[in-house]
């Protein structure tokens, strides 16, 4: 079912008409297969990026669209409901894009952003680490100077994309500071001395490459640096608030399909005589899916547009990415339960919805996180 979208411009409304024709005729009907064989998507990205698709919320004049993120999170959510492997790697990318895009000089904009959102290139954000995951004071991967360049040595864990990008967005540390110490680079995905692990073996997701990265004496021009050393923690939590932003849209994209999936089998299935949506029990499951849907809709956007005022978001990224992600978890067990022995069974695709839907109240911070954010904020924000 097509959601009644609000967007503020005539350009965003064929914009989303563009998107929707792409989700139908280009994402949805390779979705199942692609997943059940774990085969990355990259022909799709291919077809997001001659879009324009993968630069949308970043400047015109660098290759991008120029849309505010109340529009570009709405284009997500679209994508993400017709495959969700293809939403949050379009998420990842966009937030791989951040931290150049906002910190990086004249320069390296002009040299480097029009590939990274130009729609050629894919991104991956390597920020996490084995023994470094909610914990970023605790990184261990290493970048020394040596001239015109860094050495950077060390393994990130947990990276999308991996061995699929053009360019990784590296947080290394330059100092033995916990919070000062990281420093962030522009990798891209030709330095020698960059290998990678054997494919994650996941729940859900799986057309989705998730690896370790190893960084093995891998050079990077002193040029490639972002913004300045000791800046890296700053530009890791600021593209993380932006980046919630599109997991929970992805995360409403999904509970979005799982309720579409669920509403349809209702009005088709028949039992004792009747469509099972016309017993109150089924009636109600269907109302809660679509308030949690439409609740968390509204946080995220609530988000993106004080985000397009300037005004800061930090907690209500937090509020969207926890509000947004629980609902698709608890949306996407209800489709299961709604379709019965059906949703147990790969016929449909309510089980992959509610195995996607794990894993996004654990990446880009876990809930648990969100709330400790939410917390501190409100705190600090206490007279």
């Amino acid at each position: 079912m097509a959601v009644d979208r609000l967007l503020p411009t005539e350009e965003s409304i064929e914009l989303l008409a563009l998107v929707r024709d792409l989700c139908a005729h280009e994402l949805a009907p390779y979705a199942a297969h692609a997943e059940e064989t774990e085969t990355f998507p990259r022909d799709a990205f291919r077809t997001l990026g001659k879009a324009g698709l993968l630069g949308l919320p970043y400047p015109e004049q660098y290759g991008g669209a120029g849309q505010p993120y109340e529009v570009y999170l709405q284009m997500l959510e679209e994508v993400a409901s017709a495959w969700m492997s293809v939403g949050v790697g379009v998420s990842v990318h966009t937030m791989t894009s951040y931290g150049l895009a906002t910190f990086g000089s004249d320069e390296q904009k002009d040299r480097l952003l029009p590939d990274m959102v130009g729609g050629e290139f894919l991104g991956a954000y390597a920020l996490s680490e084995p023994q470094a995951g909610s914990d970023i004071t605790g990184m261990t991967t290493r970048a020394v100077r040596d001239g015109d360049s860094y050495v950077l040595n060390g393994t990130k864990a947990w990276i999308s994309h991996g061995s699929h990008a053009d360019f990784y967005t590296t947080f290394a540390r330059t100092s033995d500071d916990r919070s000062r110490g990281i420093s962030a680079f522009h990798v891209p995905a030709s330095a020698e001395g960059l290998s990678f692990g054997a494919p994650e073996r996941k729940m859900g997701l799986t057309g989705s490459t998730t690896t370790l990265v190893n960084y093995d004496d891998v050079r990077v021009p002193v040029a490639n640096l972002i913004g300045a050393e000791g800046d890296g923690m700053r530009i890791a939590l600021s593209a993380l608030d932006s980046g919630r932003l599109g997991i929970a849209a992805c995360a409403v994209g999904l509970a979005q399909a799982a309720l579409d999936v669920a509403t349809s089998y209702a009005k088709e299935r028949q039992q004792f005589g009747q469509a099972i949506a016309d017993f109150q029990g089924i009636q109600f499951l269907l109302a809660d899916m679509a308030a949690a849907v439409e609740s968390g809709r509204a946080t995220y956007l609530h988000a993106a547009r004080r985000r397009d005022l300037g005004r800061t978001f930090s907690r209500e990224a937090a509020i969207a990415k926890l509000v947004c992600t629980d609902a698709a978890m608890k949306v996407t067990i209800d489709a299961v339960q709604v379709l019965g022995g059906y949703g147990y069974t790969r016929e449909f695709p309510a089980e992959r919805y509610m195995r996607e839907a794990k894993v996004t109240q654990i990446f880009e911070g876990t809930n648990q996180i969100q709330r400790l954010v939410i917390s501190r904020d409100l705190l600090r924000s206490a007279t």
